[in-house]
């Protein structure tokens, strides 16, 4: 099947991908989109993956204000070279990361960061409420693993889904745009503040 431009273009608009990579994916699955994208963004994760021990001192950090001025958010996203960092992309990047910050509030960057205190409290919580509904002792195992998966999911910034596209983790556009860029990019931190709400001591 002949693959035209057309469909590259498209493939590498919802990649991130290179021409070549582009052209490869639709020729092995003779120009099925779906499968093509599938097989990028595995080949995204590997690229990824090479990269993630690099250095990143370069970056930016974002300003984004929601709901005229009811929630600002502050996010810092590094990157490796100083020309990556003033890049359109990049800039998109970031400001993409701090639009989910406002719009589903995450608690921590990734899994890692929350402390164990936390994680204890929240596997109590899930242990007690499993209990008082009586469930058997040799699932209620599986039920913490579960009910923290879910905590995972809502709470760390890059296991959130990406709220522009449901299919993709805030984790899958990273690993786009590390692709895309060539280096390795990294959500340092953020803080997120909304109108009204409880200040922290």
């Amino acid at each position: 099947m002949a693959i035209n431009i057309e469909q590259i273009k498209q493939l590498r608009e919802e990649t991130g991908a290179g021409v070549l990579d582009c052209r490869k994916a639709l020729e092995t699955y003779n120009g099925d989109f779906e499968k093509a994208i599938g097989y990028l963004r595995e080949k995204g994760l590997a690229k990824a993956a090479k990269r993630a021990d690099r250095e990143v001192l370069e970056g930016m950090v974002e300003l984004y204000s929601h709901g005229n001025g009811r929630v600002g958010v502050m996010v810092e996203v590094n990157c490796e070279t100083d020309f990556v960092a003033r890049s359109e992309s990049f800039r998109k990047f970031a400001h993409e990361v701090a639009l989910q910050v406002a719009a589903c509030a995450p608690k921590y960057v990734r899994v890692e960061d929350i402390p164990a205190e936390v994680l204890e409290q929240e596997r109590e919580k899930a242990r007690n409420l499993a209990l008082v509904e009586g469930k058997p002792e040799n699932v209620i195992e599986r039920i913490l693993e579960g009910k923290l998966e879910k905590y995972y999911n809502e709470n760390c910034l890059l296991r959130q889904t990406y709220v522009r596209d449901e299919n993709l983790t805030l984790e899958d556009l990273r690993n786009h745009h590390i692709v895309a860029v060539g280096e390795n990019i990294v959500i340092r931190r953020f803080a997120r503040w909304e109108i009204g709400e409880e200040a922290q001591s």
